[in-house]
C-alpha cells in the first residue's frame, strides 16, 4: 500500500480530521509534523507528501526519502520549496490548484473596498465614539464603478479578481508574462497592457505573482512612481513581491491614495514596523486564503493528484520550473 505523509505544521486539528476523513482508502496516511524524527521516519517509506512547504525539504532530505513521488503542496505559494533539490531528486513539486482562489479573490476585493471607502478609519472612529471626524474634503470616499483596476499576475486568482471587478463596474487591464489569446481576453472581459501601462493608468493596482527571483520587489520606486497620485495598491501574494521602503515612501508622502496589505516581506512583522503609523493603510494577517471552503478544495485536489500519480496519469499543478519533469 502506497503511503501519504501528511504534516499538519499550523493545521488545527479539526482540519487534519478533515484531511484525514478525505483521503483515499487505497493508501496509508501517516500524520507527521515535519521535521520531527517520527516525520523523517514516515517519509522513509514514502510515495507522497501533503502539506506546506516550510523548509527542511533538502537534498538530505531527499536522500532520507528514496521513494518518493511528489510533494503536493496545499498552498498556492511554493517560493520555500528548494527547487533545485527536488529537481535533484526527481520529485514533482505540485501546488494547491488554486483551491484558495475564490477566497483570494474575495479578499482582494474586501481590501479594495476597505482602501477606498476608508473601512478602517470610519470603523476606529465610530468605537472611539467619534462620529464623523472631519469633513468631506478630509474623508474622501471612492466608488469602484468607472474605475480601471490593473491586474498584475493573471492567474487562477487574477482571473477570479476580474471577474469580481467587473461585477462593480470595473473596467481591467492585465500584465501577465503568459498573455491570453484575443479570444480568451473577450470571454474573460479583459485587456493585456504592459506592467508600465498598467502602473500608469490604473485607479487600483492589485498583484497576483508567484514570489520568483523575477518578481521579488518588482514593485519598488520606480513603478510605484508611475501610479497616479489617486490610485491605490494592493498585496494579497507575497510581501518581497514589494520593496516595503518604497511603499511607506508614496503612502508617507500621499504620493498614492492608500494600500491594502494581506502580505508583508517579514511575517509576522516587527511591532514596530512604519507602516502601524500609518492611517491611509489596511493591514490583514495573511489570511486572504484559509477560509473553511478552502481546506476541503485543497484536500480534495492534493489526493486526486496524488491518485492520478500513483495511477501512472501526468500530475496536475506541476509548479512551472518542474514542468520538464512530468
Amino acid at each position: 500500500m502506497s503511503r501519504i505523509v501528511l504534516s499538519p505544521d499550523i493545521l488545527p486539528k479539526e482540519v487534519v480530521d478533515q484531511a484525514a476523513a478525505m483521503a483515499p482508502s487505497s493508501f496509508e496516511l501517516v500524520v507527521a509534523d515535519c521535521p520531527t524524527p517520527p516525520f523523517m521516519e514516515a517519509a522513509k517509506e514514502a510515495e507522497y507528501f501533503v502539506g506546506f512547504a516550510r523548509g527542511g525539504f533538502d537534498d538530505a532530505f531527499y536522500k532520507n526519502a528514496r521513494k518518493l513521488k511528489l510533494i503536493q503542496l496545499v498552498s498556492a505559494g511554493y517560493d520555500r520549496v528548494d527547487i533545485e533539490a527536488a529537481r535533484r531528486a526527481k520529485v514533482l513539486v505540485a501546488n494547491n490548484g488554486g483551491a484558495n482562489a475564490v477566497s483570494v479573490a474575495e479578499h482582494t476585493m474586501l481590501l479594495i473596498l476597505a482602501t477606498m471607502k476608508k473601512l478602517q478609519n470610519l470603523h476606529e472612529g465610530c468605537m472611539q465614539g467619534k462620529w464623523r471626524i472631519g469633513d468631506f474634503s478630509q474623508n474622501r470616499l471612492f466608488e469602484l464603478e468607472g474605475k480601471t483596476l490593473g491586474v498584475i499576475g493573471l492567474g487562477n486568482i487574477g482571473k477570479k479578481v476580474a471577474r469580481r471587478a467587473q461585477a462593480f463596474g470595473m473596467r481591467v487591464i492585465y500584465y501577465d508574462i503568459v498573455r491570453l489569446t484575443e479570444d480568451q481576453e473577450d470571454a474573460l472581459g479583459v485587456r493585456f497592457a504592459l506592467f508600465d501601462e498598467v502602473l500608469k493608468s490604473a485607479d487600483v493596482v492589485t498583484l497576483h505573482t508567484p514570489l520568483t527571483a523575477l518578481t521579488k520587489s518588482m514593485m519598488d520606486a520606480r513603478a510605484f512612481g508611475l501610479m497616479k497620485p489617486t490610485a491605490f495598491f494592493v498585496n494579497t501574494c507575497r510581501g518581497p513581491v514589494v520593496d516595503e521602503e518604497a511603499l511607506f515612501e508614496v503612502l508617507v508622502t500621499n504620493r498614492i491614495m492608500g494600500a491594502g496589505l494581506d502580505v508583508m516581506a517579514q511575517e509576522p512583522p516587527p511591532a514596530d514596523h512604519k507602516f502601524f503609523n500609518l492611517k491611509n493603510i489596511t493591514i490583514t494577517p495573511h489570511m486572504a486564503g484559509p477560509t473553511v471552503e478552502t481546506w476541503e478544495r485543497a484536500f480534495r485536489n492534493a489526493f486526486d493528484n496524488i491518485q492520478r500519480v500513483a495511477a501512472g496519469r501526468p500530475a496536475s499543478w506541476v509548479i512551472p520550473e518542474l514542468r520538464d519533469l512530468v
